[in-house]
């Protein structure tokens, strides 16, 4: 909501009707939108509802009183930064000191003056629409600082995860295994004769295959595991908490899908389809360090590759 006085929400407080018609009069006179709230409950409601940009808050009512309805909207972090002016008969400095300790923004003293209430409203809105602004601000960076990290862990072209971020989360996986006691594997994949498909049918063709083959992987993994490009025309996938076994069945499911899907082209390939060959390591039995696991899922891939391709190889 704006914070000028055109469009600016004030709730009144107080459970004496005549002074709730004088406010909203100097109120609305200047162009607030006023609403009002008879006692604490009634108050907090329509805080609640209204978010309103500021409150004009009597000390004593009955049920709950000023200072404790002006305590719980500052403890709630969605409403604490609503300004609160706390309005009271009462003109003793202990109670001006409980006001300000209860978190209220201000106090003024009846009967007041119009024009010293309308100058305090202003000021007040005035902060806290740049209080508003400012907090604007920070959402924007810290939305700014996120789609930067998210740049900086992404591949451009599949958007998945790129060899940095895989490198980092499979370190990290392998320590949080080996503190527990649990198992981890690795998944490599590669697209077989796919430098002939590039060379043959330019880079967009092969970009294509690369997007398509990216979105198979990440569609087809729980959101626990981790989908990356390492490398070229090279996958990873790092499936958590999966032993050998059940990784085969990923990989295969995998291997199917791809074989399965129509690609431009293809039918040039010497098998006439686009297909990957897999290798599968699981720690800590084919590896016990993030060198290890690779390798083994290295050499895995490489005996796929020399098994004919569009194999998994887990042993």
């Amino acid at each position: 909501m704006s914070q000028n006085s055109k469009t600016s929400t004030v709730l009144v407080v107080d459970d004496v009707p005549v002074n709730i018609q004088l406010l909203s009069t100097y109120l609305s006179s200047e162009g607030y939108y006023v609403i009002s709230a008879r006692n604490g409950l009634e108050a907090l409601d329509q805080i609640q509802k209204n978010s309103p940009d500021l409150v004009l808050l009597d000390v004593m009512m009955p049920k709950m009183n000023g200072f404790e309805v002006c305590e719980i909207v500052k403890a709630d972090k969605e409403t604490k930064f609503i300004p609160v002016i706390m309005v009271t008969a009462l003109n003793e400095l202990q109670d001006k000191i409980k006001g300000m300790n209860s978190g209220a923004d201000d106090f003024i003293c009846k009967p007041f003056n119009k024009m010293e209430l309308l100058v305090r409203v202003r000021s007040l809105l005035r902060i806290k629409s740049l209080n508003d602004a400012l907090s604007e601000k920070v959402i924007e960076l810290q939305r700014a600082k996120e789609e930067l990290r998210q740049l900086a862990i992404t591949d451009g072209l599949t958007t998945l995860y790129n060899y940095r971020y895989f490198q980092e989360q499979l370190l990290q996986e392998l320590n949080r295994a080996r503190r527990h006691s649990l198992q981890v594997s690795l998944v490599m994949i590669d697209i077989d004769h796919f430098k002939s498909y590039n060379d043959t049918h330019g880079h967009p063709a092969g970009d294509s295959v690369l997007r398509k083959i990216a979105y198979l992987l990440k569609s087809n993994i729980r959101n626990i595991d981790l989908a990356s490009r390492y490398g070229g025309e090279e996958f990873t996938l790092v499936l958590i908490e999966t032993n050998k076994s059940a990784a085969g069945i990923v990989a295969e499911k995998i291997r199917n899908l791809v074989e399965s899907q129509f690609f431009e082209f293809e039918e040039s390939q010497p098998t006439g389809k686009i297909t990957i060959s897999t290798g599968v390591a699981t720690f800590p039995a084919d590896g016990e360090d993030f060198d290890q696991l690779v390798n083994s899922a290295d050499q895995r891939l490489y005996r796929a590759k020399q098994a004919g391709r569009n194999v998994i190889f887990a042993d």
